[in-house]
């Protein structure tokens, strides 16, 4: 297959978790007044499509930069709510609701030669308007599940857990537990991925994150 590029373009106005800071650029130089350009970027280590490390949880996670590069380059497997295509109990392709579990049932027993799952909610349609954060979520026992399997988690939300709006439910999960259920295991969280093109069952996935020592980074991952 061709390379696909499953990344958000960072830019100013673009969604944000609730409370973080917005995108900024700025012109630091412009061709006007001295003859080449310079822009000032300012946003958060979680912003757009990006890479979570333990660090972002857990007291004593490990950082980005603690990992060798190969850590970045999964062996992706699509779970895909979208299609039908999974071994649920639900209706042939009905895909997900607003702000519904995603339980462990729905997912796969194991996963041979997986090292990330990557899950295809539909949520990513919403990206750029309120609904995108009402997106489906992990429960701890959905996490744990994950974690078990040894494998990383990609999603097209924005969150594993939850995230808080005026239209939470009184049923959802307090705090960020499915977070910590993958991050306390060492298991990476790539959130935001764009995941509206044509992706085979299994892929490669490679989310280089920028060389920073943080809790996390913005990514550009590429589908193979």
């Amino acid at each position: 297959m061709e390379p696909v590029d499953l990344s958000r373009r960072i830019e100013p106005g673009m969604p944000v978790y609730p409370g973080d800071p917005g995108v900024s650029a700025e012109a630091s130089a412009t061709m006007a007044s001295d003859g080449y350009r310079v822009t000032h970027l300012s946003f958060t280590t979680h912003v757009g499509t990006h890479i979570d490390a333990p660090a972002h949880m857990e007291p004593e996670g490990a950082t980005l930069d603690e990992y060798e590069i190969a850590a970045f380059r999964f062996d992706a497997r699509l779970v895909d709510f979208t299609d039908g295509t999974t071994d649920r109990d639900r209706d042939q392709g009905r895909g997900l609701d607003t702000r519904e579990a995603i339980e462990p049932r729905m997912l796969p027993d194991d996963a041979p030669d997986a090292d990330m799952l990557v899950f295809r909610t539909g949520w990513g349609d919403h990206w750029g308007d309120e609904r995108y954060f009402d997106h489906p979520y992990l429960t701890p026992e959905a996490a744990r599940h994950v974690a078990d399997l040894d494998c990383a988690v990609g999603l097209d939300t924005i969150n594993p857990d939850p995230t808080p709006t005026e239209r939470a439910e009184d049923d959802e999960p307090e705090g960020t537990p499915a977070h910590h259920e993958l991050l306390g295991a060492g298991a990476f969280i790539v959130e935001n991925l764009d995941l509206s093109g044509d992706l085979p069952e299994r892929f490669t996935l490679r989310a280089y994150p920028l060389r920073v020592d943080g809790d996390g980074a913005p990514v550009r991952a590429v589908a193979e």
